[in-house]
């Protein structure tokens, strides 16, 4: 007898938060570049272009607002994980555009763009 259950399509979370906060910045007028850029230092989850801007962008999802929700969970360590991988993707580059770092929140059901958060590059 064969098993007639269907096979799950079930994203697991992260890729599912990433591709909330792809269409929600895509209909805020951004432009897909990157998505999931790794390097030995850490991941980029986002890189996308606003007008002559380079955005990186770390997508953080919660279910709920424990522990200070989603924008709190980015501590230092990961903040310069995030400024040395974006270094190294911008040393692919031939021209250096104007760059910044956002954070897409997801908590629940709620999304929240911060920009500019990090002040290193």
């Amino acid at each position: 007898m064969q098993n007639t259950t269907a096979p799950k399509t079930r994203l697991p979370s992260g890729q599912a938060g990433e591709n909330k906060a792809l269409d929600y910045l895509i209909k805020q007028g951004l432009v897909l570049v990157a998505r999931n850029f790794s390097s030995r230092m850490g991941e980029i989850d986002l890189i996308m272009k606003d007008r002559d801007t380079l955005v990186f962008i770390e997508v953080r999802k919660r279910s709920k607002g424990n522990f200070g929700g989603a924008v709190a969970s980015i501590t230092r360590a990961k903040q310069q994980r995030l400024v040395k991988t974006a270094q190294l993707f911008l040393q692919k580059t031939v021209k250096t555009p104007p760059s910044r770092f956002d954070v897409v929140a997801l908590d629940g059901d709620d999304i929240t763009w911060l920009k500019n958060v990090i002040d290193e590059m």
